[in-house]
């Protein structure tokens, strides 16, 4: 398993990297990853969101006991199920590898900053779908969008941020 971890970090670094070139004058090299990891954990999110809104719950409430969960928060946290592991492993591994901090800690500041994100996730898409009736798709990509920006920066210089050596 070992195996399988390095090999496939180091393809992904790989593939990064060979496209890091012409952004190399204007944007550090943790950015320019954190850019490509996140836009494809971030694309996979609104694929699994899309797929299971139109698919698995077909744009119906599901009901869970006594709650009911409309079809785009369902599918919001049916893609937050396979989202959060490949976000961690890309920025522990890939984005964040000089931090320092042990696997927990980051595993736990990471779990926050995702449910602050679900956090605001979750009140765009009841403002956008719910109130303003937008669709769920476009509504969904515009949450992710203003989230990113939040998320980019609690990680960078709180969550991820790198132990100063003494």
């Amino acid at each position: 398993m070992r195996n399988l971890h390095h090999a496939l970090r180091r393809s992904i670094l790989h593939s990064i990297d060979f496209f890091y070139h012409p952004f190399k004058r204007f944007l550090p090299l943790q950015t320019f990853r954190y850019a490509a990891c996140g836009g494809v954990n971030t694309v996979f999110d609104i694929a699994l969101f899309s797929f299971s809104y139109h698919f698995i719950f077909k744009k119906q409430n599901v009901v869970l006991g006594d709650f009911t969960l409309s079809p785009h928060i369902a599918s919001l946290f049916f893609a937050f199920c396979f989202s959060l592991p490949s976000g961690f492993y890309l920025n522990r591994y890939i984005v964040f590898q000089q931090s320092g901090l042990k696997r927990r800690q980051q595993l736990m500041r990471y779990i926050s900053v995702v449910l602050i994100c679900v956090l605001f996730n979750y009140l765009f898409l009841k403002l956008f779908v719910d109130y303003f009736g937008w669709y769920a798709t476009p509504s969904k990509i515009l949450t992710t969008i203003l989230v990113i920006i939040f998320s980019y920066t609690s990680q960078t210089y709180f969550f991820f941020k790198a132990k100063h050596q003494k």
